[in-house]
C-alpha cells in the first residue's frame, strides 16, 4: 500500500495536480508539516470526472462477485495497515488514539455493508394492465458520483459514500476536506489500488474550494454529489445540483437536543452526556448541542456532570488515555470562545474549563443558560456543554424544536414509554432513548430533517440514494390499439 501522499490520484495515476497553490497538511496539535500537495484545479478535475465515466461504463456490467471481490479485499487491506491509519487519523484530524480506533472499526463496518450490496440490486416484475404484458423493474448504478468529505470523521464518512458507490457499479471523484487530504481521500486511493480496483473508478482531487469547489458539483458528468459539512456550504451544493438536475445525499449540521426527563438515572444521564458531548472534542454532527435538565434534578446533574466533565483528560491525542484533543485548526477554537464570551455576556456562567492552549481548548461547562443565548442556538462543534432547565413535557418539546435543525437527539427516563413518546416530538432523523445521540451503524438509515440534511445513508437505504430505477415493459402478444390505429388500415 502506498504511504506517500504528496501527489493526487486519477485514472490510477499518481500525479503533480496543475495548479500553481500547494495545499499543506499540518498535525492540529503540534503543527508539524505532515505533507504538501500541489492542488488540483478545473483541469485535473475534468479529467478525473471523464476517466471516471469511461471506466464506469464497463464497471456496471462486472459480475457481482468480482465487485464484492475488490470491496472485500479493501477490506484486509484496510486491516493490514490498521495502525498506519490509526495513526495518519491521530497526527491529521486530531483524532484521540480512542476515537480514531472506533473510527476505524466503523469504516470497516461499512466496507462489510457495502460488499453484500452488489447482490441486493434487486429489481421486480410487476403485471400490467394491458394483456400479454409484462412489466420489469430493473435497479441500476446512476453513474459517476461526487463526493465531498469532511474533516471531523474523515475515514468513515468518506468510505460510508465511497464502497456503496463503487459496490453499485458506480464510479467515484472524491474532493476531500483541505484539513483532511489524506484520511478522507488519498489513502483510499492507495487502499483500492492495492485491492485491484481497475483504474478510472476512483480518483482524489485534492483542492481549494475556491478553485474548485463549485466546479465538482456543476460538471456535468456526476449524476449524484454526497456532501457531509455544514448546513450553509450543503445549502449553496443543493442550489448548484438543484440547478443542473443532479441528486444530493447531503447529511449537514445539527443542533442535537439531550433531554433528561425528571424520572431519569442521573447517573446513567451523566454517563451518556459526558460521551455525547465531549467525544472527539465535539466536533460531531451528532454530538450534544444543547442539554435540557428538568428542573427537579437539575442542580444534582450538573453538580455530577461538572465533577466528571473535570476528571476527563485533554491534550495530546497521540497519548493513549487522551480523551479530549485539539479543535482541527485555531479557527475554530477562536469561534468558540467568542460564542462562550456572548453568552457569558446574556447570564450564563462558566463553572469548568474556558481556556485554550494552542488548539486544545478545555472541557467547558456552562449553566444559567437559556434557548435564546448564543451556544445554545448556534451549532458549537466544540467541547462545551450547556446546561438548560425546564419545568415540563411541553416545555422542553418546544425548545427542542425551536430551530431549523433536526440530526439526531436522546431521551433519558426510566420510564420507557415516557422516553419514547416525548422522542416521537422531537423533529429529528433520529433520536435514541437512555443513550446519547452519537450513534451511526452500518445497517441502519442515517440522516437528518430539516435544514441537517437531504436523504439517508448506510444499508438498504443509501442502496436507494446511489442507484435509479428503469420501468422495461415487454408485450409479448400483439396489443390493439382501438379505432386511433384501426382507422389507419382503411
Amino acid at each position: 500500500m502506498k504511504t506517500d501522499f504528496s501527489k493526487i490520484y486519477i485514472n490510477g495515476e499518481w500525479i503533480q495536480g496543475s495548479s500553481d497553490s500547494q495545499m499543506k497538511n499540518t498535525n492540529p496539535f503540534t503543527g508539524e508539516e505532515l505533507v504538501t500537495t500541489q492542488a488540483a484545479d478545473k483541469s485535473d478535475l475534468d479529467t478525473a470526472y471523464k476517466a471516471a465515466a469511461e471506466a464506469q461504463v464497463e464497471w456496471a456490467k462486472e459480475l457481482p462477485q468480482n465487485k464484492r471481490a475488490v470491496i472485500e479485499k479493501a477490506l484486509e487491506v484496510m486491516q493490514e495497515n490498521k495502525e498506519l491509519i490509526i495513526d495518519w487519523l491521530v497526527k491529521e484530524a486530531g483524532s484521540t488514539v480512542i476515537k480514531a480506533t472506533v473510527e476505524f472499526g466503523a469504516s470497516i463496518n461499512i466496507l462489510k455493508e457495502a460488499a453484500t450490496f452488489p447482490y441486493r440490486m434487486e429489481g421486480k416484475i410487476l403485471p400490467s394492465q394491458q394483456a400479454g404484458k409484462e412489466n420489469r423493474v430493473y435497479r441500476n448504478a446512476l453513474g459517476v458520483i461526487g463526493i465531498i468529505s469532511p474533516w471531523n470523521f474523515p475515514l468513515h464518512l468518506a468510505i460510508r459514500s465511497i464502497a456503496p458507490a463503487l459496490a453499485t457499479g458506480n464510479a467515484v471523484v472524491i474532493k476531500p476536506a483541505t484539513d483532511t487530504p489524506v484520511t478522507g481521500g488519498l489513502l483510499f486511493a492507495s487502499i483500492f489500488e492495492a485491492a485491484g480496483l481497475p483504474k478510472g473508478l476512483l480518483n482524489v482531487v485534492v483542492g481549494r474550494g475556491s478553485e474548485i469547489g463549485d466546479d465538482i458539483v456543476t460538471h456535468p458528468t456526476p449524476r449524484l454529489i454526497s456532501f457531509t459539512g455544514s448546513t450553509p456550504v450543503g445549502k449553496r451544493i443543493g442550489e448548484l445540483a438543484g440547478g443542473a438536475l443532479k441528486k444530493t445525499a447531503l447529511e449537514l449540521g445539527g443542533n442535537n437536543n439531550f433531554i433528561v426527563l425528571n424520572d431519569a438515572d442521573v447517573d446513567q444521564a451523566v454517563d451518556s452526556a459526558l460521551f455525547g458531548k465531549f467525544y472527539h472534542q465535539g466536533q460531531i454532527c451528532m454530538a450534544i448541542n444543547r442539554i435540557f435538565v428538568h428542573e427537579d434534578i437539575y442542580d444534582e446533574f450538573a453538580e455530577q456532570f461538572i465533577a466528571r466533565a473535570g476528571k476527563l483528560k485533554f491534550g495530546n491525542p497521540a497519548e493513549q488515555d487522551t480523551q479530549v484533543g485539539p479543535l482541527i485548526n485555531r479557527d475554530q477554537v477562536d469561534r468558540i470562545l467568542k460564542e462562550i464570551d456572548a453568552t457569558v455576556e446574556q447570564g450564563a456562567k462558566v463553572r469548568l474549563g474556558g481556556k485554550a492552549d494552542g488548539n486544545v481548548l478545555e472541557p467547558t461547562v456552562l449553566t444559567g443558560v437559556t434557548n435564546s443565548m448564543p451556544l445554545a442556538e448556534n451549532e458549537i462543534f466544540g467541547p462545551v456543554a450547556i446546561l438548560i432547565p425546564f419545568s415540563s413535557d411541553e416545555e422542553v418539546v418546544e425548545q427542542a424544536n425551536a430551530y431549523p435543525f433536526g440530526l439526531s437527539g436522546a431521551v433519558h427516563s426510566a420510564n420507557i414509554e415516557h422516553g419514547t413518546n416525548i422522542a416521537h416530538q422531537i423533529q429529528t432523523g433520529m433520536i435514541h432513548v437512555n443513550d446519547q445521540p452519537v450513534n451511526d451503524e452500518a445497517h441502519m438509515p442515517f440522516g437528518g430533517e430539516k435544514d441537517s440534511g437531504l436523504g439517508r445513508f448506510n444499508g438498504e437505504w443509501v442502496l436507494e440514494e446511489f442507484t435509479t430505477l428503469k420501468w422495461l415493459s415487454v408485450q409479448h402478444q400483439r396489443r390493439e390499439y382501438g379505432p386511433f390505429v384501426n382507422n389507419t388500415r382503411k
